[in-house]
């Protein structure tokens, strides 16, 4: 027998989190509870997180009805196979997805990780990120990060001072801009020139997803990441000749299932791979640290963002993220 149930929640961010599309100081999130009960009386639950996105027209609400939705199916049996034509990809979808893979993994007594890494799970390098604001007030947070891997929020007027001040703030760090589409085709060569200048690592999504063709006739001194642009494995082919890598998020292609397609299909097609996150518990991390094993960057920080994280989080030592344990999710 299987029950269901979703549960809101609010996470005070420590501070503020802002990007070049605003800020905002909570990170609301959705969790998919799947308890099933065998013939024994023995339970068994599985949990997933979500993060409904506004950008990606995505509310608490919209997310609830969808997941609402799919409830009947999910109750008479419905698993991960039956669940990628029953949601489209996004948030809704990410939380049942990692819910049933979470309840599969305690239901066989088998780890997720035994299952989609090819060796044990490592502790991997995190980025941290740090939010959009002032050149000066960047390099102070950069310089009192201390990280070997930042990633910087961009997107504005400031920028070609934004870039050099923190990158002479934090010379030792590999540096990843992530512009979040705030770049145009006026300003996007000269950024690229003072970013390979700067000895920046990694440029994530300068342009707005769909205008993104001049990305095919101009350098890039300086990888170029897509993450808007990028959501499930269809995105892909239309992405070569504009990107050098791919950020695959959970929120974005609906859960570990479609993100491990992606992936594989990633690699065919040449792309170096990212694993990102929205700004959410360890219980949302769990999945993509498993999925990151082999990326070439890693940006996992979200509890780290947050006040306090959930119950049995990622254990975060310097900047390093290590596996899951089962008392938190696969």
């Amino acid at each position: 027998m299987r029950t269901i149930n979703f549960i809101q929640q609010s996470w005070p961010i420590h501070g503020t989190f802002a990007i070049s599309r605003g800020s905002r100081t909570e990170a609301l999130v959705i969790i998919c509870e799947i308890t099933n009960t065998n013939a024994k009386n023995i339970k068994s639950i599985g949990r997933g997180e979500c993060v409904p996105y506004a950008h990606y027209g995505e509310s608490i609400e919209s997310v609830l009805q969808q997941l609402e939705s799919v409830k009947p199916a999910l109750l008479t049996g419905a698993g991960r196979k039956e669940l990628q034509s029953l949601l489209p990809p996004g948030a809704a979808r990410n939380a049942v997805d990692c819910a049933l893979w979470d309840l599969q993994a305690k239901q066989s007594n088998t780890s997720v990780a035994k299952q989609i890494c090819r060796t044990s799970p490592k502790a991997l390098e995190t980025a941290y990120t740090i939010s959009i604001g002032t050149p000066a007030a960047m390099a102070s947070a950069c310089k009192k990060a201390a990280r070997p891997l930042l990633k910087v929020k961009v997107g504005g007027e400031e920028d070609a001072e934004r870039i050099i001040a923190i990158a002479n703030a934090a010379p030792q760090a590999s540096i990843i801009l992530d512009a979040n589409e705030g770049w145009n085709e006026s300003n996007i060569e000269e950024n690229l020139k003072i970013a390979a200048d700067a000895g920046i690592a990694l440029i994530e999504q300068p342009l707005p997803a769909g205008k993104d063709e001049i990305l095919r006739h101009i350098p890039h001194p300086v990888p170029i990441c897509a993450d808007e642009s990028a959501h499930v494995t269809s995105d892909l082919e239309g992405l070569v000749g504009l990107y050098d890598v791919i950020n695959i998020k959970l929120d974005k292609t609906g859960g570990l299932s479609e993100a491990l397609a992606m992936r594989d299909k990633a690699r065919e097609l040449g792309f170096g791979l990212m694993v990102g996150c929205m700004v959410s518990t360890s219980l949302s991390m769990a999945p993509a640290q498993l999925l990151a094993q082999g990326a070439e960057f890693v940006d996992l920080d979200g509890p780290l963002l947050l006040e306090k994280d959930c119950p049995n989080g990622l254990i975060y030592e310097g900047a390093m993220v290590y596996p899951p344990t089962a008392k938190l999710w696969g």
